[in-house]
């Protein structure tokens, strides 16, 4: 299975806020046990979701403008945005139905 792609704070203007398309960041850290517990649900429902959602990885540290931008305080924190704005903000580690009810509410 494919990894997500990356989006740094140089990307992220153009590849989240100005996205046509509703976008998942998940910003994460190397030593987060919840991180690496979600990434194989984000990365599945990358493919269910492809061509209407586009999801990314943040690595929080090496991202310290966007992480402090978006409040980014604990890791996993997962963003979606839609027209460049939050619409739904999960913090930890979740079952996969709240990230499926966070990427419906975007798409709708």
């Amino acid at each position: 299975m494919a990894e997500l792609p990356d989006v740094t704070d140089q990307s992220f203007r153009e590849r989240v806020l100005q996205s046509d398309l509703p976008v998942l960041v998940d910003f994460w850290g190397d030593h987060c046990a919840a991180c690496r517990q979600i990434s194989p649900v984000l990365r599945d429902l990358a493919g269910e979701y492809d061509g209407r959602v586009r999801i990314f990885k943040m690595h929080a540290a090496e991202n310290p403008a966007s992480s402090a931008r978006f409040g980014v305080r604990a890791m996993p924190t997962v963003l979606v945005f839609a027209g460049g704005e939050v619409v739904a903000q999960l913090v930890g580690a979740r079952p996969r139905q709240a990230f499926v009810e966070a990427i419906e509410r975007a798409i709708r």
